[in-house]
């Protein structure tokens, strides 16, 4: 399959970022990695290669997205509020800057990713249903708390699903856009799974009371959070989204 690296200077972060793209057609998968991750953290782990029949069948394209984890969700030591619009700004580099690269007018992505990365994912598709048509939230976190703690303002808020869902309107529009969009979520329940297992339920009973169709698939006690487990759960969800490669 055809890989193109890019590295390219964004306005909003003032700074060169890197991405890739793994395939030259089809619907588009924007990947992210788990906590710290980097461009190439998708392919390295084999997650690419898990899924390479879909993109050598030329039904995906997946978008391997660069991190700033270190100066926002993993940086505790820093001021919050910096943190946090860092953040806000990574999170404008990719839907402003990166986004329309790839998506024509009308066109909409599927988000993915592993432990952080699914934080990521989930976070990006229900801030921005416009832009996103679905998500696969590997072993994620759907909240703040665990990286800022005690520390709440409108931007914890922003980027907490748990709790903007939580206040978000029946009429708001993207409700409409919730029901035209395929909702995954996978936890193990081994090792390391117990915060994301909690967080997971947590949503899922948030969703369950706002009416958004969603997945919210457990996996077994000895499914660890953890590469192999994942190489085994994103294809198996790809497959369910697109159809067989």
């Amino acid at each position: 399959m055809n890989d193109y690296y890019h590295k390219e200077y964004s306005e909003i972060l003032g700074r060169e970022m890197e991405h890739a793209v793994f395939g030259d057609g089809g619907g588009l998968l924007v990947a992210f990695g788990p906590q710290n991750g980097h461009t190439y953290d998708f392919r390295n782990f084999g997650m690419i290669e898990s899924i390479a029949p879909w993109i050598e069948a030329g039904k995906l394209r997946v978008l391997c997205v660069d991190s700033i984890d270190e100066e926002t969700w993993s940086n505790e030591g820093g001021d919050p509020r910096w943190r946090l619009e860092q953040q806000e700004r990574w999170f404008h580099y990719v839907t402003d800057e990166l986004m329309p690269k790839y998506l024509g007018e009308g066109e909409r992505a599927i988000t993915t990713g592993c432990s952080m990365g699914a934080t990521h994912a989930a976070n990006f598709f229900f801030r921005r249903p416009d832009i996103f048509c679905g998500m696969i939230a590997l072993s994620g976190l759907f909240d703040t708390d665990y990286f800022f703690h005690d520390y709440h303002d409108d931007l914890t808020y922003a980027n907490s699903p748990i709790e903007f869902l939580k206040g978000m309107p029946q009429d708001h529009p993207w409700m409409d856009l919730y029901a035209k969009s395929a909702i995954i979520f996978c936890s193990g329940q081994g090792a390391w799974e117990d915060e994301m297992r909690e967080d997971l339920n947590e949503l899922h009973v948030v969703l369950q009371e706002k009416g958004i169709e969603h997945w919210a698939d457990y996996w077994g006690y000895d499914v660890n959070h953890d590469w192999p487990w994942w190489r085994k759960q994103l294809p198996y969800f790809v497959e369910h989204i697109i159809g067989e490669a």
